[in-house]
């Protein structure tokens, strides 16, 4: 019995040492695959990309700022913070300092797109957003800058600009909305909020029953003497519902004649 016991007790001994054994190699394994972050602020460039190396790591150089405290080409922040636990090949993310804001901003205003890039990346500095506005007859030119010319105390060196774009100017175009129905002056509101103009004409008034008058004594006006109408409801239009449209396009509107209804109405027995 005794000698069971030893062979369970060494049994046990010998499960023990593997799983120690089996737990020191799988933190090895994985500490093997980690690095710890290295403090990259205030070194050179090429002193923090050694270093970062060293470690199994990698340098990404992502902005650089103006700074009054530390020297113009050294590292100014980064990211993960020292001493972080990474795994290897982990890219570490600087941003380097440009020293004391030593270049004035330029006025760019008034410059083509082409000329004012060529000036931001002469005096070294970066280029930001190009945003381009719709301007109708504009050449292409930089309406403003951001930072404004000659500003001090800016934080970086990237220009961003506002440049007029004429070939993205096109009259915005719009799908016919249908008038029939609708009053003169609610045709009127509708159309005019895509920046169409009515030209309307009404239905020539219905002819009364024949009643013994007098014989005219001049000639009727003709509809071209009529003055365009103003009231009624629209039957007829074109363009028809439906169709492409442009800002400044005329949409002409045939309106009913009320002064028929009234007419025939009065003649009736």
């Amino acid at each position: 019995m005794k000698r069971f016991f030893t062979l369970v007790l060494g049994a046990l001994a010998m499960v023990a040492v593997a799983l120690v054994s089996a737990f020191i190699a799988m933190r090895l394994a994985i500490h093997g695959r980690e690095a710890v972050v290295p403090a990259l602020t205030g070194l050179t460039v090429a002193d923090a990309s050694k270093l970062a190396a060293h470690q199994g790591l990698q340098l990404n150089l992502e902005n650089r700022f103006y700074s009054t405290e530390v020297a113009a080409g050294h590292i100014l922040a980064q990211d993960p913070a020292p001493g972080s636990r990474v795994r290897r090949e982990w890219p570490i993310r600087v941003t380097e300092s440009l020293g004391t804001q030593a270049v004035n901003i330029p006025d760019l205003t008034g410059e083509s797109e082409r000329a004012a890039t060529v000036s931001v990346r002469r005096l070294s500095l970066d280029l930001g957003t190009v945003a381009h506005l719709s301007v109708p007859g504009a050449p292409d030119l930089v309406l403003t800058q951001t930072p404004t010319a000659n500003s001090g105390g800016v934080d970086g060196p990237r220009v961003s600009l506002l440049v007029s774009d004429p070939a993205a100017a096109e009259t915005p175009a719009y799908v016919m909305p249908s008038l029939i129905g609708l009053s003169y002056g609610a045709a009127s509101a509708r159309a005019s909020m895509v920046g169409l103009h009515l030209v309307a004409a009404s239905v020539p008034p219905a002819t009364p029953p024949a009643v013994p008058t007098a014989p005219p004594l001049a000639a009727p006006p003709s509809e071209n003497d009529l003055p365009a109408p103003t009231t009624g409801t629209v039957v007829a239009q074109t363009p028809l519902p439906g169709h492409r449209v442009q800002q400044g396009d005329a949409v002409h509107v045939t309106l009913s004649h009320p002064a028929a209804v009234a007419s025939v109405s009065a003649t009736m027995p």
